[in-house]
């Protein structure tokens, strides 16, 4: 018993010395909506980052497995999985993390950011702490960071240019199914159509919706100009990806794992944001396009018809649906803003 303890000691040894990383690696199974292609979309470049990054500052005690395109189910089934600890990690869309976190409708007040800049300062500062430190205590998820979904969201349609609310009257617009969504758009003179991720194209191309919103990269990449006619940038929202990951697992990894795990996901986020600039920018974003698009940015007059409209009503159903709680985020979130 002994010498077959002393060999399996020394057989570890040697795997070792040969591998240069643990046997007993932990390993990170990441799902994220998107392909796994650094150059294609933000979670792409998030994904990759991150990867590179943890198992390289880790030495190979922590592996990261990436699942893209939404390959372990939809959004809200694998954040189950993320609580369960079936998988370690997820970067989310807002419209799936409502199902764990319905306050994140708080972030959807229509027209907050003057900026893309000032919402990394938002989400980056006190704020985000803020709202990470809620999420955990609500849902037993570990946050690491928020992450950008590609830019303010946009409108398109099929019938005509959009410049003022009057303009979206009967215009169907597929939306995510979050009530704050329904409600923007509402607001804004359109109806609202909850359809899933995976049944938009065919849904805009068909005309069960006539439009649908999102930002400038994820509209380029679904390939939306093929079936859509008009383009209307209004940036009237900013969704982020909320990252998350098991807290359990969290709490598995040494102090340093964990260290290399935080700032690695910090970089990816910085990534990703950067891939999102550069898509909207290059000849993938608005460029590619205007080619197949009629594309109009309203006014400063033109949004403000919008807000008029679309704010107040959000407000109130922020406050109707999440009571004390969600009017102190949804002040905490515009303080932060201003």
């Amino acid at each position: 018993m002994k010498a077959v303890k002393i060999f399996s000691i020394v057989f570890l040894a040697v795997m070792f010395a040969f591998t240069g990383t643990a046997i007993a690696a932990k390993t990170i199974k990441l799902h994220h909506l998107n392909k796994d292609d650094p150059f294609d979309n933000p979670t792409g470049a998030m994904a990759t980052v991150f990867k590179s990054l943890v198992e390289a500052g880790t030495n190979g005690s922590v592996m990261v497995q990436t699942f893209p395109s939404g390959q372990l189910g939809k959004d809200k089934d694998v954040l189950q999985q993320v609580k369960a600890g079936v998988i370690e990690a997820g970067i989310h869309s807002v419209g799936g993390f409502a199902s764990v976190y319905p306050l994140i409708g708080v972030l959807d007040v229509p027209f907050a950011f003057p900026n893309i800049s000032k919402t990394y300062e938002v989400f980056d500062g006190p704020f985000g702490k803020k709202l990470a430190a809620d999420i955990e205590k609500k849902t037993g998820l570990h946050v690491l960071g928020f992450g950008d979904s590609g830019g303010f969201f946009q409108l398109t349609n099929s019938k005509r240019p959009i410049h003022t609310p009057a303009d979206m009257a009967g215009v169907k617009i597929r939306t995510m199914g979050l009530d704050t969504h329904k409600a923007i758009i509402t607001a804004m003179g359109g109806q609202p159509a909850a359809i899933s991720w995976s049944e938009v194209y065919t849904a805009l191309q068909t005309g069960v919706a006539d439009g649908q919103m999102n930002p400038v990269p994820i509209i380029a990449f679904a390939k939306f100009q093929e079936v859509q006619k008009y383009l209307t940038l209004s940036g009237h929202i900013f969704a982020p990806y909320v990252w998350t990951m098991n807290n359990k697992f969290w709490n598995s990894l040494s102090d340093s794992e964990k260290e290399v795990v935080t700032y690695a996901a910090q970089s990816a986020i910085v990534a990703g944001r950067g891939m999102g600039r550069v898509i909207e920018a290059s000849d993938r974003g608005l460029k590619e396009l205007s080619k197949n698009m009629e594309v109009n940015t309203l006014t400063a007059a033109e949004k403000e018809e919008f807000r008029k409209v679309s704010v107040p009503a959000v407000k109130a159903l922020i406050v109707e649906k999440f009571g004390d709680d969600g009017k102190e985020m949804m002040g905490a979130f515009l303080e932060a803003v201003k």
